[in-house]
């Protein structure tokens, strides 16, 4: 099975621009004195499909600002959210919940990438994957506002989180931190080989866990979009050990 990064299409065609983010998500927290590194980590995770409306108030009005509380609080956040989230849910600061929200202007594609970590969908064009027999699509209505008469009826696709980089690409790990034990980690390698043994089979479509900036489908997802002509993106094959 091959798998492949996506990414968007840089054709001129395409000027759209959605200027929108996630109703809720989980804030920074204040960092160590001694690393300058927030101690749990930051994720690019996004959950639209997950309503957040039934908390309290006061948890609702703490998710709604991204700037950072200390470490008791954030954790105190995040097991507010935690019921409410799928059990595999990376939950971590930066993590996004609820309807995208915003507004958008431009020509779209098909497929829409807004940044490299996030993918919405027309309507029409995740139900034809859907129905192509692609596996694991979960999208979720928008609330983009669009200052034309046919505006696309977009879904934002929610991701579960798979895979891993395969050691040998990996650059040697900096010491944790001797005052807080926060691990530095590292940027994405380039080039990055991924674990074929970590690597899901009941999806085509994930984010990868040891970097969720990246999304990725494997051939089975590649294969679908180009039979069924949708535009958008373009597909980077990477290489697995």
């Amino acid at each position: 099975m091959k798998f492949y990064e996506l990414e968007r299409d840089p054709s001129l065609r395409y000027t759209g621009n959605l200027n929108a983010s996630h109703k809720w998500g989980l804030p920074g927290i204040k960092p160590c004195l001694a690393c300058g590194v927030q101690p749990e980590g930051r994720t690019s995770a996004q959950y639209p499909c997950v309503d957040l409306s039934v908390l309290p108030t006061e948890a609702q009005e703490k998710l709604l600002d991204s700037w950072p509380v200390p470490l008791e609080e954030f954790i105190r956040l995040r097991e507010w959210v935690r019921p409410l989230v799928p059990p595999d849910a990376v939950l971590k600061t930066g993590a996004g919940f609820g309807p995208l929200q915003g507004t958008g202007r431009g020509t779209f594609g098909q497929l829409i990438m807004r940044n490299p970590w996030s993918l919405c969908m027309r309507r029409e064009a995740l139900e034809r994957l859907q129905n192509a027999g692609v596996r694991g699509l979960l999208g979720c209505p928008t609330e983009v506002r669009f200052r034309t008469r046919n505006a696309p009826e977009l879904r934002d696709i929610q991701f579960e989180s798979h895979g891993r980089f395969h050691p040998d690409c990996l650059p040697p790990r900096a010491p944790p931190c001797p005052a807080c034990g926060a691990d530095k980690g590292y940027s994405v390698p380039e080039p990055y080989w991924l674990d074929a043994a970590s690597l899901p089979e009941h999806v085509d479509m994930f984010r990868l866990a040891d970097a969720s900036t990246l999304i990725i489908a494997n051939e089975r997802l590649v294969d679908a979009v180009r039979r069924l002509e949708l535009d958008g993106v373009v597909f980077k094959e990477v290489e697995t050990r």
